[in-house]
This record gives structure tokens, C-alpha cells and sequence, in this order.
């Protein structure tokens, strides 16, 4: 929610002098290794957020707690991974 927030805020041709100062500092052979490295974090960050939703889950079986908790837990994980989602879109349509 904030990263939407702060994109609002960069027009196009904000974005294009950034991307041209990445290009001047990394090269342009590195930026592809940088995307993919942004892609591996953005998909290790997406996996644990699975993991952690599905071990809540399971501890919350295994020990009867309040089903309603979790499914508001739930929803709030799914908001990040959503989230999570929608700024990796941004990331890969500027690529």
C-alpha cells in the first residue's frame, strides 16, 4: 500500500532519468542480474509468507484456537501477499 502510494507520486519522466542514472552506475549487462535477483527476493519473501500462513494454520488445528483468529490472519497475510504481488508487477512492466 505505500509503495502504490509513493508511485503516485513519480511521474514518467521522474522514472526514466532513474533508470537512466541504473544503466550509467550498474551498466546495462548488470540490470538483467538485478532483476532476477529482485524476482528471487520477491518470490523467497512470497514462499515465506506461505510458510508462515500455512504453519499458523496448522498450529491453530493442532490447538483449537479460534478459527475466526486465523481466517483475520489470514486476510491480513493475503493483503501483503497481494500487495507483495502488485509491486512486483510494477517492477516487471518497467523492465
Amino acid at each position: 500500500m505505500i509503495a502504490q502510494a509513493i508511485f503516485l507520486f513519480i511521474s514518467g519522466a521522474e522514472i526514466a532519468v532513474i533508470l537512466f542514472i541504473v544503466v550509467i552506475v550498474f551498466g546495462a549487462d548488470k540490470i538483467p542480474e538485478i532483476a532476477r535477483g529482485l524476482g528471487k527476493g520477491m518470490r523467497t519473501l512470497k514462499d515465506a509468507t506461505n510458510d508462515i500462513k500455512h504453519e499458523i494454520s496448522k498450529s491453530a488445528e493442532k490447538h483449537g484456537i479460534d478459527t475466526d483468529l486465523t481466517k483475520d490472519i489470514n486476510k491480513e497475510i493475503k493483503k501483503v501477499k497481494d500487495d507483495i504481488e502488485d509491486f512486483s508487477g510494477s517492477v516487471k512492466r518497467k523492465l
